[in-house]
């Protein structure tokens, strides 16, 4: 049985393929240039994927990531990944996988910078079209939504420990921000959060439009604040202003927003977080900080 990431290969893919549905065993079958860290994924010919839990503690997260699709797909105009087969286990791969339609698209790092303005438009509609979702059946935040969702004071105990490691530059903005944000509450009703708005969880296509919304591992019913930390991580202050004309959430919203990107950008390495954000820990840092300082 399969216990490790390293040992899910083109190979142990085509074995499951052949075993459980042989219409698709002669469709080739390749790794994805960029991998998640809980999922590893496979094209299965030109229109499907096939993906797999890369150790056990992620098998909650696909099995969840499934019912939440089902539950999204008939109520959102923006594509999201369907779901054509479930695997099962077996002797050859000890944990439930899927195969999914592939959606053709590039990510935002991949826009080219005269599109960036069209494609940060698109994601703050496709946000709003998510958080207006009917909420019946969705998952709530919580552990298993890694706290996304949650409010912010869930990742307190990390921000409280990291916060005196700043720089003085810093250190006085992002301590105010954090104190006015943890004071703040969501009052609204619990609403669709995506959970984590990254770069490479949408697609585009070569005019900037949205050509889809991948990654719903951590998607949940809650607070929408932690969606809005994309806006510091990888967007400049003119796209995170349109993104904000976007969205119609109140004004402590973005407050905690901002919070959420603040912790982010505490437990990250800098490496991490330019790599998957597109942003240095320095500029984040620094607008984040400003919001009570500038």
């Amino acid at each position: 049985m399969a216990a490790a990431s390293e040992e899910i290969t083109s190979l142990l893919v085509r074995s499951l393929v052949a075993e459980q549905f042989p219409k698709w065993s002669e469709l080739p079958i390749r790794p994805v240039e960029v991998q998640g860290w809980d999922n590893r994924t496979f094209r299965l010919g030109d229109r499907m994927t096939v993906r797999l839990p890369s150790a056990d503690g992620y098998v909650a997260g696909l099995v969840r990531e499934e019912r939440t699709l089902a539950i999204l797909d008939s109520s959102l105009r923006v594509p999201i990944p369907r779901v054509v087969a479930t695997g099962a286990p077996s002797a050859k791969f000890s944990r439930p996988w899927s195969v999914r339609e592939w959606i053709e698209g590039h990510t935002l790092g991949a826009v080219e910078s005269r599109e960036r303005e069209t494609a940060i438009s698109a994601l703050g509609d496709a946000l709003r079209e998510v958080q207006a979702c009917d909420t019946a059946g969705g998952p709530w935040a919580g552990r298993a939504s890694a706290y996304r969702g949650c409010h912010i004071s869930a990742v307190a105990e990390d921000v409280q420990g990291l916060l005196p490691l700043l720089d003085r530059r810093h250190a006085e903005g992002c301590r105010a921000l954090w104190d006015a944000a943890v004071s703040t509450v969501w009052t609204r009703p619990p609403v669709w959060v995506h959970g984590d708005v990254a770069p490479g969880n949408m697609l585009f296509d070569p005019g900037g439009r949205l050509a889809a919304l991948i990654d719903f591992g951590q998607t949940c019913v809650g607070d929408p604040a932690c969606d809005l930390a994309f806006a510091w991580l990888s967007c400049s202050p003119p796209e995170r202003d349109r993104l904000r004309d976007r969205l119609e959430l109140p004004g402590d919203a973005w407050l905690r927003g901002a919070a959420w990107a603040l912790w982010k950008a505490l437990v990250s390495s800098p490496e991490e977080l330019i790599t998957k954000y597109g942003r240095s820990r320095d500029a984040v840092l620094s607008d984040v900080a400003d919001l009570t300082t500038g």
